[in-house]
């Protein structure tokens, strides 16, 4: 006697089969995030996290905070010290460190000034000396680190203290070098803003371009037979993105706009990123800073990674310095070497990249630098003094770097697991 057989199981109607894919495809998105914070994989959470905090903070108790004017001002002021932390996080990604960017800034702007203003060069001649001085410093620094075998910490200390005499020299008895008004840096750097159509018209190019790599990504994984999260999950991020972009440009053009200089450093900020994610020498740049004796067994010219690093890291400073002088209209004596250093570093680790190497993204300096310009921006709305601004500073880098700590700690420990 034969036993009955089970009744097959009744199938799902398309909605109910539809309700259980989007209920698979939040719960992976929600499980994958999830086993990712566990295993101290934070990404940007902590730092826009803190962004939301300061911002809410400052808000409750100046409103003028967050008004459009304020908010291009610290873009305007961000920029050219963001710039200068887009070249510490690559020195970072390899595990050293440059103490001396806020000097070699500081130079490059006065050998620009001087060659515009006293020997009436040109103004991109003068720019391109101004960045060929910061590219030289960079060749010398990977000469005593790839040759002679100098720690970073060292020659850039050096460098800090030489090029801040440097700069010295170069501005001679006046001191202070006041550029022309007229002047095509200042009118950039200072006064350039991005017309409202003109700005819209980026937005939207930007919009397209994250939404086009989504779904060219899809295809791809779907091509090679990968899974792919539900759709409307995958798309949320370039919506939320371009919703948040199209109402920042309309509020920011309530006052005067997106400024050139931001764009300028959001522009290098995205090819930075790109090279690191999809270039050769990124992954190269990666495999040194996680395990450089690993990165030159497999073949690897170390030295070459070592030399593009110190070369871009100072040649970025020097560009960053040259935007700082065209927001000022002058070089002075005081011209990076206040607290350009520790501001820079600050905000790339602040950002997210990790000082122990091998881990960290071009977005950090954006992210970074919007933090600490933040905190600066709302301690001088309320009237705080400076040595508490300089406490709070502190305080968030030593917050940044604890989380970095842990986040590591984490990651080995699920490694091992």
């Amino acid at each position: 006697m034969t036993e009955p057989t089970a009744a097959p199981a009744p199938a799902l109607t398309d909605l109910q089969d539809e309700r259980l894919i989007r209920q698979e495809g939040i719960r992976a998105v929600l499980d994958a995030a999830w086993h990712r914070l566990r295993g101290g994989e934070l990404g940007s959470l902590p730092v826009i996290v803190g962004l939301l905090v300061i911002s809410t903070v400052f808000y409750a108790l100046e409103p003028r905070f967050l008004s459009s004017y304020n908010l291009v001002s610290v873009l305007l002021f961000a920029a050219p010290v963001g710039i200068i932390a887009l070249g510490i996080v690559l020195v970072l990604l390899l595990g050293e460190i440059d103490l001396s960017v806020g000097s070699v800034s500081g130079l490059s702007a006065a050998v620009m000034a001087v060659a515009q203003v006293e020997h009436g060069q040109s103004i991109p001649v003068a720019m391109l000396a101004g960045v060929a001085t910061g590219a030289a410093i960079g060749v010398v620094y990977a000469l005593l680190y790839v040759r002679f075998g100098v720690p970073s910490f060292v020659f850039s200390l050096a460098g800090l203290l030489a090029f801040q005499g440097g700069l010295l020299w170069v501005l001679g008895r006046n001191g202070t070098i006041n550029l022309p008004s007229d002047s095509s840096l200042v009118q950039f750097a200072k006064f350039g803003f991005v017309p409202d159509a003109l700005a819209y018209v980026v937005v939207l190019l930007i919009i397209a371009a994250d939404l086009g790599a989504t779904l060219w990504t899809r295809a791809r994984r779907a091509k090679a037979g990968l899974s792919n999260t539900w759709l409307p999950v995958a798309l949320a991020k370039p919506v939320l993105l371009g919703v948040g972009l199209l109402w920042l440009t309309w509020y920011l053009g309530v006052d005067r706009g997106w400024p050139k200089v931001w764009l300028l450093f959001a522009v290098l900020v995205v090819v930075m990123d790109l090279s690191l994610r999809r270039t050769r020498w990124g992954r190269h740049l990666f495999a040194v800073g996680g395990n450089e004796e690993a990165a030159r067994r497999s073949g690897i010219r170390v030295g070459r990674i070592y030399l593009s690093v110190f070369v871009l890291c100072s040649a970025l400073a020097s560009l960053g310095g040259l935007m700082a002088a065209g927001v000022l209209g002058s070089v002075s004596q005081s011209s990076g070497t206040t607290d350009t250093n520790l501001t820079a570093i600050a905000a790339a680790v602040i950002g997210g990249t990790s000082l122990f190497g091998g881990r960290g993204s071009a977005y950090s300096a954006m992210l970074g630098i919007l933090v600490l310009q933040a905190i600066n921006s709302g301690l001088n709305l309320t009237n705080v003094e400076s040595s508490i601004r300089f406490m709070v500073t502190g305080g968030v880098l030593l917050l940044a770097v604890a989380i970095d700590s842990v986040s590591r700690r984490a990651r080995t420990s699920s490694g091992r697991g």
